[in-house]
């Protein structure tokens, strides 16, 4: 065995030496951003790990996920990061914008396709999506005053648009799964609140944004059509399988597969954020279930108002932890998906696409923060209250 002899002791001591510098000036800095980056996940993974204390982890901790859910999210996710790496969404929005004069038409026609993407490929991917091109669009133009009213009705937009189909939001996806609503009444119980969404939305535009005249910049960006083909193909085969026309393995193998060989990134590319997000909660919620003194308080308060309990719980740990929360302890699904939908409107945090839409907006326009929220804020607490009273009175939703 070689003796450590006084350099190697010296050289030892040094590096001791630099860890204390290497924690302060580069781990720190890392674990900061990935906070800020991921706060959802972060609060997901510590709520599931202070749970662990009480539901010490054994076999039942398996039953705590639904991979149904989990594989359809993931197939979802990684066809859309396919098709919008060859910019099959911009070019598409671009050509509806295209088609109008001035600045009210064109900021419809954003909140229109950012509402009908998130029907499409989900809220969070809608935003991502076409939030760059609300920017481009208003700042190619000159329109910036418009800027703060546009993403926060794009944002509202995708979390009430994709409230009408099950894969539209994470949550839609989860409870259709765990509840195993049919289609059919999945889509009628969500169509009031849905056609009352998009009055308002439309409404707002009508009344915060002049019909000023403007005119987009030429852009010669193209997609390849026979890549087009291929991932509409995939994501009909991912729609079929949220659908249940084809079991979820498949898709599992298919779609992956096919990326590998087709658009490797893509799979890179997919937000596995969100995917251990529902993963934590999955564990954060079934060991609440498990705790009596907690299904007995949230078995009362959602035997008395189911509606307006997961509305409220949304503002306070957002939309997808309250759906896989108070799923353990109700069987009222039909004002649970409409609570947890339209709960997602509020405050910041009530959803992950308004945290999105936060980041994106100040990266954008850092100077207009306070400004930002204050009518975040305003327009997103409108929104909630006219949807809860719709719901409870006119639906007769509790």
């Amino acid at each position: 065995m070689r003796r450590i002899t006084r350099e190697d002791a010296l050289k030892i001591e040094q590096a001791l030496e630099r860890i204390p510098h290497y924690v302060a000036d580069e781990l720190f800095p890392m674990a900061v951003r990935f906070e800020k980056q991921n706060t959802v996940l972060c609060i997901a993974f510590f709520a599931a790990l202070v749970t662990t204390f009480f539901v010490p982890v054994d076999g039942a901790y398996l039953g705590y996920f639904d991979f149904k859910t989990l594989t359809c999210l993931f197939c979802v996710l990684a066809v859309v990061c396919a098709l919008k790496n060859i910019h099959f969404f911009y070019l598409l929005a671009r050509r509806i914008v295209q088609i109008f004069r001035n600045a009210r038409l064109a900021v419809i026609g954003l909140v229109t396709v950012t509402f009908v993407g998130s029907m499409l490929i989900a809220n969070d991917m809608a935003l991502l999506t076409f939030l760059p091109l609300g920017f481009f669009v208003l700042s190619s133009t000159h329109k910036e005053r418009y800027m703060a009213v546009t993403f926060i009705l794009q944002n509202i937009a995708a979390n009430l648009g994709g409230m009408l189909t099950p894969f539209g939001n994470p949550q839609n996806l989860y409870l259709y799964s765990r509840f195993d609503i049919p289609t059919g009444e999945f889509m009628r119980i969500m169509a009031p609140p849905f056609a009352l969404a998009i009055a308002l939305i439309l409404a707002c535009c009508a009344v915060f944004v002049r019909p000023e005249p403007l005119e987009l910049a030429p852009d010669d960006t193209k997609t390849d059509p026979l890549r087009t083909a291929v991932y509409l193909a995939l994501f009909a085969l991912a729609i079929a399988i949220v659908f249940r026309g084809i079991p979820y393995w498949i898709g599992l193998i298919v779609i992956p597969a096919a990326l590998f060989f087709v658009d490797a990134r893509a799979l890179k590319m997919v937000d596995y954020a969100l995917l251990f997000t529902f993963v934590f909660f999955f564990i954060f919620a079934g060991n609440m279930a498990r705790i009596e003194a907690v299904r007995t308080f949230f078995g009362g308060l959602l035997a008395r108002d189911t509606l307006l309990v997961s509305v409220l719980s949304c503002q306070a740990i957002s939309n997808v932890p309250t759906a896989i929360l108070l799923s353990q302890f109700t069987e009222n699904y039909p004002s649970l998906l409409v609570g947890v939908n339209i709960g997602g409107c509020g405050t910041l945090i009530a959803s992950l696409a308004s945290l999105i839409t936060f980041r994106e907006f100040t990266k954008n326009r850092p100077g207009e923060t306070r400004r930002y929220v204050l009518l975040f804020t305003l327009f997103n607490g409108a929104f909630l209250i006219i949807l809860t009273l719709f719901a409870h009175f006119a639906l007769g939703l509790r």
